[in-house]
């Protein structure tokens, strides 16, 4: 095959990136290695930001259209108090809240419409297994498919792999770890009607736990020190529901739905970043160029911003053959700064207050920037706009080229 991009991975950034070349007669190809986008535990917080770009894009109302949640506030709970830590409704966007959808479906969504382009290509059970160099430059990737190995010629190959990508570690790319003191377990508990809506955080003496709104149950996060799982392991399961239970306790018995360890996952987090995304013929971005934390659950909407921004900077030299290393140096530069401010800001939440949250044993006192919060509420415009909107948001600069297909019904 030969295009003049091919993205390794169909996450939120790979999708993104693939649908808006597409649109603007880029020839492209996503690679999926999975069959279907079906995976849980994925981030499902689709953010203003986002959802600003899917109106630029003309799409919102239809997207808008499929079942969601929207959360317009942030809420945290600490001890027996609720407080309103985030308020949306004055962010500088068409949509105030943060609207919650599984990823798949997402994912799903930003297919459709980019199948929609002649020029797009997805390509499912295919898996990145090397890069394909000459001359001091990538030229395409080594693909595994169901039906064998295939070579992909490509005038960019971008790494959209994730945390763990395959892509930067066979490209040699430095990668800095700026340190994580802590992981997460994921979990699913079911909701009732009577349960509070939306987005929950709750802390209580040495325990953090993170309630996400999926209408019949919730995705549920239980913070722990980085390496703590065989410690939760030790104590045992009906001493891990006890701590749930005892911190958010209209759960009741539906704590006990965790019957086996195999229901609750591991998230090991890293926060990381490497020192150049690029080389000649290839670039990385979103988790694949800067792994985030989930605080603020921001990382899937940085990755969608770092797709726009690739967009708007390397449509007009793909489509002219006349790609650089530096216009990939431009995507870096204009994306560097916006990552590095949203990471300091979720180490500084990491280490100034997640950790000393686990390790406080006695009670829990409300911290005075959360009393500033309740006691002066426009100051809750701040953190509304930084998990909302973020540093720099990007917006669709490169107009549409007429390569859409004829909608003659569904396409697989």
């Amino acid at each position: 095959m030969r295009v003049q991009c091919a993205i390794a991975d169909g996450g939120p950034a790979g999708m993104m990136l693939g649908w808006l070349l597409a649109r603007t007669g880029v020839t492209v190809v996503v690679l999926e290695k999975h069959r279907d986008f079906l995976r849980d535990f994925r981030g499902d917080t689709i953010h203003p930001s986002t959802l600003e770009v899917l109106h630029e894009l003309g799409v919102l109302d239809k997207f808008l259209d499929r079942p969601h949640r929207e959360i317009r506030d942030i809420t945290g709970r600490i001890g027996r108090e609720t407080l309103t830590l985030g308020d949306f409704s004055h962010l500088p966007t068409r949509c105030k809240f943060i609207a919650l959808m599984p990823q798949w479906d997402f994912l799903n969504f930003v297919a459709s419409e980019a199948r929609a382009h002649a020029t797009f290509h997805l390509l499912m059970q295919a898996e990145v297994t090397g890069l394909r160099e000459s001359d001091g430059r990538v030229r395409g990737f080594v693909v595994t498919t169901s039906g064998g190995t295939i070579e992909i010629d490509a005038d960019l190959v971008v790494g959209a792999d994730g945390r763990h990508s395959e892509v930067r570690a066979q490209a040699g790319l430095v990668v800095e770890d700026l340190g994580a003191p802590i992981d997460v377990l994921w979990m699913r508990l079911s909701r009732k009607p009577t349960d509070p809506q939306g987005l929950i955080g709750n802390l209580g003496a040495g325990i953090v736990f993170v309630m996400i709104d999926r209408d019949d149950y919730w995705q549920c996060a239980f913070v722990i020190p980085k390496g703590g799982i065989d410690d939760i392991h030790a104590r045992g399961l009906p001493a891990f529901r006890d701590r749930i239970r005892s911190l958010v306790p209209f759960l009741g018995d539906r704590v006990e739905e965790l019957n086996d360890w195999n229901e609750i996952r591991l998230l090991t987090v890293v926060v990381d970043r490497l020192r150049t995304w690029h080389k000649p013929g290839l670039l990385c971005i979103g988790d694949a160029a800067h792994a985030m934390s989930p605080v603020g659950g921001v990382g899937i909407n940085l990755a969608i911003q770092d797709a726009v921004a690739a967009a708007n900077i390397l449509s007009a030299p793909l489509a002219s053959g006349r790609l650089s290393d530096a216009d990939l140096g431009r995507v870096q530069r204009r994306r560097e700064l916006p990552t590095r401010v949203i990471q300091r800001g979720q180490l500084a939440i990491q280490d100034q207050f997640l950790r000393k949250a686990l390790e406080r044993r006695g009670g829990v006192k409300v911290p005075l920037a959360m009393r500033l919060l309740q006691r002066f509420p426009l100051l809750r415009r701040i953190p509304a706009r930084l998990v909302g909107v973020g540093v720099r948001p990007e917006h669709v600069r490169v107009p549409s080229a007429d390569f859409r297909l004829p909608d003659t019904g569904p396409r697989i």
